[in-house]
């Protein structure tokens, strides 16, 4: 299915921010909740709560605000999360083997289905509960699992041979932890997570050192 590109993507980024709220609020037994109440969860103004909504239709009332409940099925249907999406993970070393044990996929809808390797010393062990798998048989495996979520954990140069088997087997979304940006598709999404480049970003909003005082004085 092609992308929906009339949407912004900060609006998309938005709206899991919105989801994760209202299901907080959810759990807090609240059933309507204002834009200014969803701002004060947010930190999103409710001006831009509103625009970000307006995108998919009609929601809430004025006046009344928004039914929490109704609104959470609405966006976990629009984000197409209101049924168990299945993921593959691609890169069983450390990062890989955290992310197949880290419980918040699934409390958040995502259910891991296949771990592949290219490396012979890895493929047929078991990480967590699953057997890693070799990504040759990635196409076949895939055909009947109809995988569209993938995650890259391989080290920047196995990155895209990675990406370019995930768009072999049908994935239709990437995760990229590789250091590194991947080319494909108009129709594949991707998002790239570079932990290092994050970290160098915020040492810029460190306090200066007394080194670097002297070096610019």
């Amino acid at each position: 299915m092609p992308l929906n590109r009339a949407v912004p993507e900060p609006t998309i980024a938005r709206l899991a921010l919105y989801l994760r709220s209202l299901r907080l609020a959810q759990i807090e037994g609240l059933e309507t909740l204002s834009s200014a109440d969803i701002e004060a969860r947010t930190g999103i103004s409710s001006g831009q709560v509103r625009k970000d909504l307006s995108y998919f239709g009609e929601f809430g009332k004025p006046g009344l605000g928004y039914a929490v409940t109704p609104l959470v099925d609405r966006i976990a249907h629009i984000m197409r999360l209101d049924r168990n999406q299945p993921v593959m993970i691609v890169g069983a070393g450390n990062l890989g083997t955290a992310l197949a044990g880290y419980t918040g996929l699934h409390e958040s809808g995502f259910q891991l289905v296949a771990v592949y390797d290219n490396n012979f010393s890895k493929i047929g062990r078991r990480i967590w509960d699953l057997e890693i798998l070799d990504i040759e048989d990635m196409p076949a495996i895939n055909a009947s699992m109809s995988v569209e979520i993938g995650i890259i954990t391989t080290p920047a140069p196995s990155a895209q041979m990675v990406a370019d088997q995930m768009v072999k087997s049908g994935v239709r979304a990437i995760l990229n932890f590789a250091p590194t940006r991947v080319s494909v598709p108009r129709d594949v999404a991707v998002r790239n997570v570079d932990l290092t480049q994050e970290l160098q970003i915020l040492c810029y909003y460190l306090p200066p050192s007394a080194t670097t005082e002297e070096m610019e004085a």
